[in-house]
């Protein structure tokens, strides 16, 4: 009879996956960095074959164990989808859910999918605005809950998710090799747009401003047309773009803090169950993307 594999056991498994890290997985599951370590050792038992492979001071994957990290997510979400069906198998009615465009794409799939199948009752409205708008939405209760790009000084939010900011260019253009540099902005009065002009200035690179919008596809489809480059978080990565990086001649960008804020306006079960299924989705995403995007076109 085959070995049952623990599901908490796959949980650390995934999280060290996407951490990178022994002890930064410990902090996401609450364990001790030797308890992560038994865990993972009595892992590598149970299915008869070694999932870490020593590189350097830190360790690797091996062949095997990015074979297990897909059945541990698949495994992992499935786990926490049954809990959720027979705990909230009596919610019904209506929950109002916002998040910028920059990120519907990648995140709305498995957000909406995991919580109509725990919540098949409710019905669920999405708005895809900007931030600023977003936060004020959520403060006169006209929307129950909402994913937010953190910004210091502009309130506060629980962080569920850190991404890297990207220099991204069209795969089969060279718009960022122009002189002034053309760059695709936020229309409004975004963190991403100051980080850019910062960036160019330290490095005394001109540029102008070609395109602004409040929306991500328009930036996107400019970006794509070979028109101007763009500052992107990797879930807005998409077919036909390129990141830039330093052998381009682009400064490193810092990482975007992806945060959630809800109402306090009144009791909603429906957004506090699905608070804890964005918070799911967002820990379960995977990382690296950006490398895919990374090479340039031949």
């Amino acid at each position: 009879m085959p070995h049952l594999l623990d599901v908490d056991q796959l949980r650390t498994f995934v999280a060290i996956a996407d951490t990178g890290s022994f002890t930064r997985a410990a902090d996401i599951v609450h364990k001790t960095q030797s308890a992560v370590s038994m865990q993972m050792k009595r892992l590598e038992e149970r299915i008869g074959r070694p999932i870490f492979a020593r590189d350097g001071r830190g360790s690797r994957l091996t062949e095997d164990g990015e074979r297990l990290l897909d059945y541990a997510r698949r495994i992992v979400r499935l786990n926490t989808e049954c809990v959720s069906a027979f705990a909230d198998a009596n919610l019904v009615g209506r929950v109002c859910f916002g998040l910028p465009d920059d990120y519907a794409d990648r995140y709305l799939p498995d957000i909406l999918a995991s919580f109509s199948r725990s919540n098949p009752r409710a019905e669920v409205t999405v708005l895809c605005e900007p931030t600023e708008h977003l936060r004020e939405r959520v403060a006169d209760g006209s929307l129950d809950l909402a994913i937010i790009t953190q910004i210091d000084g502009r309130g506060d939010s629980e962080i569920v998710r850190t991404e890297q900011l990207l220099w991204v260019t069209s795969s089969r253009h060279a718009v960022h090799d122009e002189n002034p540099l053309p760059l695709a902005l936020d229309r409004g009065g975004c963190e991403w747009r100051r980080l850019a002009a910062d960036a160019l200035d330290s490095i005394g690179r001109p540029y102008r401003v070609a395109y602004l919008s409040w929306n991500a596809t328009a930036l996107g489809a400019a970006v794509a047309a070979g028109l101007a480059v763009a500052v992107l978080p990797e879930s807005a990565l998409k077919a036909g773009m390129r990141v830039l990086g330093a052998r381009d001649g682009f400064p490193a960008l810092p990482s975007c803090r992806i945060g959630l804020i809800q109402s306090t306006r009144e009791q909603n079960p429906l957004a506090d169950a699905l608070a804890d299924q964005i918070r799911q989705s967002l820990d379960n995403l995977g990382t690296g993307r950006v490398s895919a995007f990374a090479e340039a076109a031949e």
